[in-house]
């Protein structure tokens, strides 16, 4: 008899054991989209990645976003190499928004594990979370993850069309498939027959996709490993790129907005009647704060120009919020109470620490802190959209575009598949275009034109004045040693905002979750073999809001670390690189870096005074981040007023398996200077919730003129390929601060660098 029991019993066994036979399945298939992509003309899409045209042209799918890391370039390299196109005849296009092009790896980077964590744990974990974010999961460029996390998609995928081009030409010429080969865009016969990828495409389309596909050896490759030049560089020379600000479709109206000066703030009332005898001037309205924001009033004129100038003029009363009690001073305040409150939550331990330094002969302790930083890319916060029909088109620079349908269609009350987004190229992120805000926000605005298109642009002072911040962190550091002065323990605790529970909220709106691996990044997950550590973060609620900046945690973690490894090592009178090899013996990967910087800077050896006679010296970092081992020493002198100048950064890079060394080289370059301005001369001061720096001028970024020479070295490797637009920015801080030291004797504990 079926008892309630039995059956909620035997449906608890069933669901289990589904549960279990799901987990243990391998992750979904990333080669086929789940409805056919949309083609023209001659086209023939032979896979979810891949097109080809009757006159041999190969048009490649891009579901990243191209900012100006090249990723466009390495990601069609990894394809083409495996077709065996031309690439000459290589093209990209922005992907439509379907599941097998989630960001996997950029999640996968975010579980809190250290790098050499080969735990049963961590596999587990990490098939678990492969599997999910495959299925839930979003589109999304970040977190350096775009080649790791295409290189065997993107390859399968190239290999896989190649096969059904060799397929097709094999039934033609009835003769048997392994007498045929691809190669730059053709298929060949070794009696001769040969037939272009064009001229094969159709048939080759209605060929099944190959059960197993054999992707090449590093030996075979033509394409991976070359400084090929960037796709969308001629594009950009001659005017042809178009970057979302470049967006103009037929009727296009403009939007300016103006927020409240305090963050988070709303709209009490406004007068719009001297804005509304402006020329150009249509509609002023108010706007609530979207995804995280804050509220605000547009003005739609018929020109850009008009409608700043109309918002600019209109009367605004603010409801001011929580954030007007802010202020930079109360924000470091708290940070560092928070250090004497507890550990938070404790991200790696080996041993007792407090045992350890009881015993200790000596232990050395500090402060550090870094303050909030703006993302400042180069073009304006942007967007365009038509709302028509019950449905809307959204044109955006946008990192996640998946997303962005979804704040669309909330914001204006419709299905999301009536929303069709349309990325544009980025000019410049940082992570900046992960928020939502200013999309919700000019959707919303498109509402009120009647239907005709409407492009909304901030001014920079918005941008500055209304960014989601990288965090402010504070960070107190304690090492012992023993009679012989060797490190016997490491313990480090940081405190500050977490950027994964808010932007959750923001994008999601779940509740926050209380732990957050990016607060502790490049402080738990280093390579140093400390005998005795524990490393923790607290997290600090306030009213500030916060986001994905390059590098994120590594950022100020990586200049935390490295700055006090250095202290360790002067105060025992150690050499800075000696000192760390000897916390690498089992590290090898990480030692061949930090030995090659060494050898390429002339360490040891003496340096050349500066142009103007200044001493100068030589200050080193090693960092780890996104799955790539950075080294760096830095040049520098003291000039006049005591400023300090970088002339000289010797960078050396193990990115696994080099796809492109241009587009590492550049990354690097600009990693350097990104890394530099906020070393130097950045930070973000507010003032009863108002922030204070509202351009260029009050955030400078490092200039040509006093720009270092900066020289590359990328480390031979045949490993799985990680991330190169973000580590360059981490070890640059700390390089600088311990030349400084060197030159100086004066430990520089607070970001930007300013000597006293």
């Amino acid at each position: 008899m079926l008892t309630r029991r039995t059956f909620l019993l035997g449906g608890a066994s069933a669901l289990g054991g589904l549960l279990v036979g799901w987990a243990v399945v391998p992750p979904r298939q990333r080669l086929s989209t789940s409805t056919p992509l949309p083609v023209q003309g001659s086209q023939v899409a032979l896979n979810g990645w891949v097109k080809i045209d009757a006159d041999n042209r190969v048009t490649i799918m891009m579901c990243k976003a191209e900012m100006g890391q090249g990723i466009h370039t390495g990601l069609a390299m990894l394809l083409a190499e495996e077709l065996d196109a031309d690439w000459s005849q290589v093209r990209v296009e922005e992907a439509p928004i379907d599941r097998i092009y989630n960001s996997v790896q950029s999640i996968v980077d975010d579980l809190p594990f250290r790098p050499d964590d080969d735990s049963y744990v961590k596999r587990g974990t990490v098939w678990i979370t492969r599997k999910l974010v495959r299925e839930f999961g979003t589109m999304m460029t970040g977190g350096s993850s775009s080649i790791n996390d295409l290189w065997t998609p993107m390859r399968e995928a190239g290999a896989s069309a190649r096969a059904m081009l060799i397929g097709a030409a094999a039934e033609q010429w009835d003769v048997p498939l392994h007498e045929c080969r691809a190669q730059n865009g053709y298929v060949l016969h070794a009696w001769g027959h040969k037939a272009s990828f064009g001229e094969l495409s159709s048939q080759a389309a209605r060929q099944p996709l190959p059960r197993s596909i054999v992707l090449k050896q590093p030996t075979e490759f033509r394409l991976i490993g070359q400084p090929v030049r960037r796709i969308e560089a001629a594009s950009k020379l001659d005017g042809v790129a178009r970057f979302g600000i470049d967006v103009l479709p037929t009727g296009l109206l403009y939007a300016s907005v103006v927020m409240c000066p305090t963050l988070g703030g709303t709209v009490a009332q406004f007068d719009a009647a001297p804005a509304r005898s402006m020329p150009g001037f249509i509609k002023a309205f108010a706007l609530p704060p979207y995804a995280g924001g804050t509220g605000g009033v547009a003005v739609i004129a018929d020109n850009a120009y008009r409608a700043m100038n109309a918002v600019a003029a209109i009367k605004v009363d603010w409801h001011e919020g929580a954030a007007a009690q802010v202020s930079s001073a109360d924000v470091k305040r708290r940070l560092v109470a928070a250090l004497d409150d507890s550990d938070g939550h404790v991200y790696f331990h080996r041993g007792n620490v407090d045992n350890a330094m009881g015993r200790a002969a000596r232990t050395l302790e500090a402060m550090y802190y870094a303050p909030y930083l703006a993302h400042g890319a180069v073009e304006p916060l942007n967007c365009t959209v038509q709302v028509a029909d019950g449905a809307a088109t959204v044109w955006a620079s946008t990192q996640v575009p998946a997303l962005a349908r979804q704040h669309v269609a909330k914001a204006l009350g419709i299905d999301a598949d009536q929303v069709d987004v349309q990325t544009q190229l980025l000019g410049g992120a940082f992570g900046r275009r992960l928020e939502l805000d200013f999309i919700a926000q000019a959707a919303a605005i498109a509402r009120e034109a009647d239907g005709r298109p409407v492009q909304t642009i901030w001014s920079r002072a918005q941008d500055f004045t209304h960014d989601f911040y990288r965090p402010a962190c504070a960070a107190w550091l304690r090492a012992s040693f023993d009679e012989q002065g060797k490190l016997v323990a490491w313990h480090a605790k940081s405190a500050g905002q977490a950027i994964v529970p808010e932007s959750l909220a923001r994008y999601y709106g779940v509740p926050r979750i209380p732990l957050d691996k990016t607060t502790c990044e490049g402080a738990f997950d280093q390579p140093y073999e400390w005998p005795v550590a524990r490393v923790s973060h607290k997290i600090v609620e306030l009213p500030v809001p916060v986001g994905f900046w390059r590098s994120v945690g590594h950022s100020h973690q990586a200049f935390f670390t490295e700055s006090f490894t250095d202290e360790l090592a002067a105060a025992t009178g150690q050499d800075p690189i000696a000192f760390r090899a000897a916390l690498l013996a089992e590290h090898p990967r990480h030692l061949a870096v930090l030995k090659r910087v060494a050898t390429l800077s002339n360490w040891g050896q003496p340096l050349k005074p500066a142009a103007d006679g200044a001493r100068c010296a030589r200050g080193v970092a090693l960092h780890e981040a996104f799955g790539s081992v950075v080294a760096q020493v830095a040049e520098v002198s003291i000039g006049p007023n005591r400023q300090i100048r970088v002339h000289r950064v010797v960078c050396v890079i193990d990115c696994g398996l080099p796809v492109n060394p241009n587009l590492i080289r550049q990354q690097m370059e600009g990693g350097i200077v990104f890394g530099l301005s906020s070393a130097l001369q950045n930070e973000i001061t507010i003032v009863d919730g108002q922030v204070q720096q509202k351009n260029f001028v009050d955030f400078p970024v490092v200039r040509m003129n006093v720009c270092p020479a900066i020289e590359t070295d990328i480390m031979p490797s045949q490993l799985h390929p990680q991330g190169v637009g973000e580590p360059g920015v981490p070890p640059v801080a700390p390089a600088v601060a311990n030349a400084v030291f060197a030159l100086t004797g004066q430990r520089l504990r607070t970001l930007p660098l300013q000597l006293v």
